[in-house]
């Protein structure tokens, strides 16, 4: 599975498609930012529909770091989220 870093606020997260099908299999994916590992660890989940590729590691690959910032912002918390198994 593909995995891209960016760095907010001097923070690295890693982002990857979190690997979960929905019923909109191919027109809405789910992503995974984590951040940290261990105790330290925290996972924020979105939502995003890929404008172009259907196929969500390529459409990972084709989001702008200006895009994953975007979606970050409209991240929530893992313990919110099916996709993070309500994990904090």
């Amino acid at each position: 599975m593909p995995t891209r870093t960016i760095t907010l606020d001097g923070r690295a997260w890693r982002v990857m498609p979190s690997g979960k099908v929905t019923q909109y299999d191919r027109d809405e994916f789910a992503l995974l930012f984590v951040s940290g590992s261990g105790d330290d660890r925290e996972v924020r989940v979105t939502r995003y529909s890929p404008g172009g590729t259907r196929s969500r590691e390529q459409a990972l690959v084709e989001l702008s770091d200006a895009d994953l910032t975007r979606l970050f912002a409209q991240s929530q918390a893992s313990e919110m989220s099916p996709e993070a198994g309500y994990a904090s």
